[in-house]
């Protein structure tokens, strides 16, 4: 792996694509757990979740049904403190079992936001999945019920993170050189 220029910045590897497909094979393997026998819906985050909710769906054994919401709250490298929907949920969630899939949790600003929209829909449950989780950055009490790999506060881009708008296509994650 090399390191990679996108727009102004410089990023160098950080996590290999294996160490990621891993890492999804154990949370996946630990909702398998959780929900068997049920029917879970994977409440996917756009657009940051999507390479990360596919290859966990991908892994899951069993039957589940698959969504996706779109927040923003995300401008170059800094959160904006702001969280907006763009996009909502049209499922009917009502008793059902959600497990909202997010590609990385920070602040817990966005979660803390997912969690009250997806709340209000009266799921039977309702989990947390986070590829990546920055534990020293998180400030909410929401409860984060699967890490597939705990990271410091660094800004990552690649597997689905971007730096505005670039980097999301790169198959391993990588760190700022700065």
């Amino acid at each position: 792996m090399d390191t990679v220029t996108l727009h102004d910045k410089t990023f160098r590897p950080f996590i290999s694509e294996d160490e990621i497909q891993s890492a999804i094979k154990q949370t996946a393997l630990q909702i398998q757990k959780d929900y068997e026998g049920l029917c879970p819906v994977f409440m996917g985050v756009l657009t940051g979740s999507f390479l990360f909710t596919a290859d966990l769906v991908r892994e899951f054994k069993g039957d589940c049904e698959v969504s996706f919401m779109r927040v923003a709250s995300y401008e170059g490298t800094e959160t904006t403190g702001e969280v907006k929907e763009v996009l909502g949920i049209k499922e009917n969630l009502e008793g059902r079992h959600v497990v909202i899939i997010e590609d990385i949790v920070d602040t817990g600003n966005t979660l803390e936001k997912l969690f009250e929209i997806v709340k209000k829909h009266n799921p039977a449950s309702l989990k947390i999945a986070t590829l990546l989780y920055k534990p020293k950055a998180y400030t909410k009490n929401i409860p984060i019920d699967y890490a597939s790999m705990e990271v410091g506060n660094e800004f990552l881009v690649g597997y689905g993170l971007d730096y505005d708008g670039l980097g999301r296509n790169l198959k391993d994650i990588y760190i700022l050189t700065e």
